[in-house]
């Protein structure tokens, strides 16, 4: 399996090509309020209410997959955030291991050792995607947001959009990146870009949202894809398929729990 390098190298210089076009005064943007603007893209990432979904994750160096994941992530609103168990079906080595975030706290269980070890969010789980990108959240329960104007950006599918730009500032401790540039549809609220970096303010990555399908009432991204801040030739790809409303019990976000899970 190979990635189309000539569309993304295309992608990666469409970006850099409009992203600092001039920005519209802050005061033709009072209607939106930037919390607001954020929720609703949340809302869009992910169903507000309890779901499954599964999600695969290839890794490409130079645009050959080296590496594969197979998550299936189960969410449940709780507050202004999700507890969430992220349950890894793949590669055999990982499988039944899981991830589990309940408040602001990160857990892996490893059903070999039986035991559960707190981990970080911003800790890779494969190439470009960390702990923290495939347990499900809303952002505005993990970063404060302000407005930075409207801009025009180059989105995932190479078509240009009209954005308005956020600025989130971690807030939370479950927050995997310090700071986040986030741009988000201006018309349909869609999320469509975002740039994920350091507390010294280094690029860690850049994330397009695309192939927007109907997912649970809602046309929502079903693929994101991630390059390296540091190397563009090493991109993650996550997608996500099978959206599913399911009542999930409280007591599965207990992490004395986890033994007792069956995928």
């Amino acid at each position: 399996m190979t990635l189309d390098r000539r569309t993304f190298g295309q992608l990666m210089l469409g970006s850099l090509a409009t992203a600092g076009l001039s920005g519209v005064p802050l005061s033709a943007l009072a209607a939106g309020d930037a919390t607001a603007i954020l929720k609703k893209a949340d809302a869009i990432r992910n169903p507000q209410t309890s779901f499954v979904v599964d999600v695969n994750l290839v890794n490409y160096e130079r645009g050959r997959a080296k590496e594969k994941t197979k998550v299936t992530t189960y969410s449940r609103p709780t507050g202004a955030q999700f507890q969430t168990l992220v349950h890894i079906d793949s590669p055999a080595a990982d499988r039944g291991k899981i991830l589990l975030r309940n408040g602001n706290i990160l857990w892996l269980y490893d059903p070999a050792s039986k035991a559960s070890v707190r981990i970080s969010p911003r800790q890779r789980l494969l190439g470009n995607a960390s702990n923290g990108d495939v347990v499900s959240s809303n952002l505005v329960g993990d970063y404060s947001v302000r407005l930075a104007g409207q801009e025009t950006v180059v989105d995932g599918d190479r078509k240009e959009r009209s954005c308005t730009k956020l600025m989130l500032t971690q807030s939370a401790s479950s927050a995997p990146y310090s700071a986040v540039e986030f741009w988000v549809d201006a018309s349909s609220n869609q999320p469509v870009k975002g740039k994920y970096f350091t507390k010294s303010g280094k690029l860690i990555k850049v994330a397009w949202y695309r192939k927007f399908k109907s997912q649970m009432g809602t046309k929502r991204p079903t693929e994101i894809v991630i390059a390296d801040g540091f190397d563009p030739n090493k991109v993650t790809v996550m997608t996500m398929s099978k959206y599913r409303a399911q009542d999930i019990p409280s007591s599965w976000f207990n992490k004395e729990w986890l033994p007792n899970f069956r995928a």
